[in-house]
């Protein structure tokens, strides 16, 4: 038994007085906790579960045995996704708990407390709550609404599993080693067990709640190794935790802390001897329909870029891009590009890569951040079809707008990037950037309503009840147009591509769809995903409108937009309705487009009968839209009989209010 501990300066009463823990930094404060627990050492090492400690770096016990490694073991928690200890911190800041209650309640027992009981599966959901809850009461010494943190640490948008394990998940199996999950883990309220992966990465899955026993009793890990059919020798245990590790390590199981899911895969590749992530991220082999002749291609670039390179031409896909395929280059020391038409027959002025050349060119020393373009091919005698050629540009898509694995200033800092990148866009010199004559001035918005009337008539493969409203509806509620700047056209997150380290836009890709046109345009395409659920059935858009938005720290579709007018200096719209559903209307067209090219084997990465549904699911969010802005011009319109009416209103401009649908 430990003497008693000194709370560090400003802490007071067992909680954060004046400072908050993530101020002082998690580790700092967890310490603290485990003073004041005054547990013995070995009973301590069992409630470490779930806490996530930050440190420098990943750091391993060693042992004395060898031998090449076979299976990849994955504590869930902290490696795989998010940990409790992380999500409770967060929380508290949130709800104006004492910092650190959640924690504290946590060890508070011992074997014998709720929480480790919880693990054994040994009471209830209902049952860990009410003592749970009770015990959180007593140590903030206010009411704790724990079922609240329970829900949040168990929904989708907490419990999403770290996109570099899965891609490290992958290329272990693909070599040929086995992997599982260790994981002290708990029942949910339905009965069957917190485990938010898919258990097919996985040859072994060994839960705590279903064993009756948690780590750090050896007995855990060595059923774990029975499962798997190997010695401890042959296996690499990841764990956030230092107890677990070194309980793994005394059996003779190699271990890596995960402090942060990066560096430990980058240690994890050290160890293994390959590379577990993807050398150019969101890349993948080229798919047979979208392959081009690599003979051709490999002499234009030799004219183009002077090199008398003998090494292979490297060529993938990204798995982006749908309208236009594109790949990625490696030739010498040359990395570039290439983004073309598809091949087959197209709509009449679609796929227009000769535009998006032109756009970005022009807009290289305008302030905005575009990849830096090299050349356009006209000559579809070269690889099929016209396309150009940029120069590639490293950082981060953010393909899920719900930014997993950030903390909250993170996102926010994300979105506000995202809010600035555009407000630049929109403040081009069209005179200085010579393209004042990119696409003809005003009547914008009627001009794009009839183009997608066109384009999904020309790509329709059956009615579509709301886009036949849709089609009637939008050219008799146009919006007078207040501006004329540059619009990209297609703006949303995973088509700006991010500093890895900062909240700073490197580049703005996709320009497609761009022209002269009215701004407000790119704010509604900017909060598409502000109305998509996170269980948006394709890959070719992810939502988050069952998200938490202040849980998260991202701006509300209303934030945003006042964001926006802030940023630009603009009065605030009353017909935002209207922008939302033409932005969803447009989309709508766009995806069946894709959907019918997708039935010819044209389109880059589409599950068909998935995109089949989606024109349908944007046009009916399209119509919610409409129906909206019919409500608030109809309440806005004065009376026709005021003086038969024994009431009297009086109508006035109301703020901008962007609807959350």
């Amino acid at each position: 038994m430990r003497g008693s501990a000194r709370a560090p300066i400003g802490w007071g009463s067992g909680h954060v007085t004046g400072v908050t823990a993530r101020s002082l930094g998690l580790n700092m404060y967890i310490r603290w906790l485990f003073q004041l627990s005054q547990l013995q050492q070995p009973r301590r090492a069992a409630f470490l579960k779930h806490i996530q400690c930050k440190h420098q770096g990943a750091r391993h016990w060693t042992h004395s045995g060898g031998g090449p490694y076979r299976a990849v073991i994955f504590d869930m928690g902290g490696v795989l996704i998010p940990s409790p200890g992380r999500v409770a911190a967060e929380w508290e800041l949130q709800n104006d708990i004492p910092p650190g209650t959640i924690l504290q309640a946590f060890i508070s027992g011992g074997e014998k407390g709720p929480w480790m009981k919880f693990m054994r599966g040994e009471i209830t959901t209902e049952d860990f709550l009410q003592q749970f809850g009770r015990l959180c009461s007593e140590i903030s010494k206010t009411s704790v609404p724990v079922g609240s943190f329970f829900s949040l640490l168990t929904s989708e948008q907490v419990a999403k599993q770290f996109p570099v394990m899965t891609e490290a998940i992958t290329q272990i199996r693909a070599k040929g080693l086995r992997t599982a999950v260790l994981s002290n883990n708990f029942y949910l309220p339905n009965g069957k067990s917190f485990l938010p992966l898919d258990r097919k990465q996985f040859d072994v899955v060994v839960e705590s709640c279903l064993e009756g026993v948690c780590k750090p009793d050896p007995r855990i890990y060595k059923l774990c190794l029975e499962r798997l059919g190997l010695l401890p020798s042959e296996s690499i245990f990841l764990d956030d935790l230092g107890p677990n590790l070194k309980a793994a390590a005394s059996l003779g199981i190699h271990t890596i802390q995960v402090d942060d899911p990066e560096t430990a895969v980058k240690e994890l590749e050290t160890r293994l001897g390959f590379t577990l992530r993807m050398i150019v991220p969101n890349t993948c082999p080229m798919r047979k329909t979208m392959d081009i002749p690599r003979g051709s291609l490999e002499k234009y670039l030799k004219d183009l870029l002077g090199t008398q390179s003998t090494g292979p031409l490297e060529l993938l896909q990204f798995d982006h891009g749908q309208s236009n395929p594109t790949y990625y280059i490696r030739l010498a020391n040359h990395q570039l590009v290439l983004r073309k038409k598809p091949p087959g027959t197209l709509l009449p002025s679609s796929h227009a890569v000769e535009r998006e050349f032109r756009i970005m060119k022009a807009l290289a020393n305008a302030g905005v951040p575009v990849p830096r373009v090299l050349d356009l091919c006209e000559d579809s005698g070269v690889i099929g079809t016209p396309f150009y050629l940029m120069e590639y540009c490293p950082g981060l898509i953010y393909r899920d707008p719900s930014l997993p694995g950030l903390e909250p200033t993170q996102r926010r800092a994300i979105y506000t990037a995202m809010n600035r990148v555009l407000c630049k866009i929109h403040s081009v010199d069209l005179k200085a950037t010579g393209l004042e004559d990119y696409t003809k001035h005003g009547d914008y918005i009627p001009h794009q309503v009839q183009t997608w009337i066109k384009h999904y008539r020309a790509s329709e493969t059956s009615t579509i009840p709301a886009m036949e409203r849709l089609i009637q509806w939008l050219p008799h509620h146009l919006p007078r147009q207040q501006k004329t700047t540059l619009v990209h056209g297609d703006f949303r997150l995973d088509n700006l591509l991010f500093h890895p380290e900062k909240a700073e836009v490197l580049a703005v890709l996709d320009w497609e769809l761009s022209t002269l046109g009215d701004p407000l345009v790119d704010v509604a395409s900017s909060c598409l995903a502000h109305y998509l659920p996170s269980s948006f059935p394709g890959s070719l858009l992810r939502g988050f409108s069952d998200c938490d938005f202040t849980q998260l720290g991202i701006p509300t579709a209303e934030e945003y937009f006042r964001m926006y007018c802030l940023h630009s200096g603009i009065p605030p719209t009353e017909n935002w309705n209207f922008y939302m559903a033409f932005s969803f209307f447009r989309m709508a067209a766009i995806l069946q487009g894709v959907y019918k090219r997708s039935l010819t084997g044209q389109a880059s990465f589409v599950d068909t009968e998935q995109s089949g549904k989606l024109p349908e699911f944007m046009s009916n969010l399209a119509w919610d839209f409409a129906i909206k802005e019919g409500f608030r011009v109809f309440k806005e319109m004065p009376a026709t009989k005021p003086s038969t009416r024994s009431y009297h209103t009086q109508a006035g401009h109301s703020p901008c209010r962007a609807p959350q649908a």
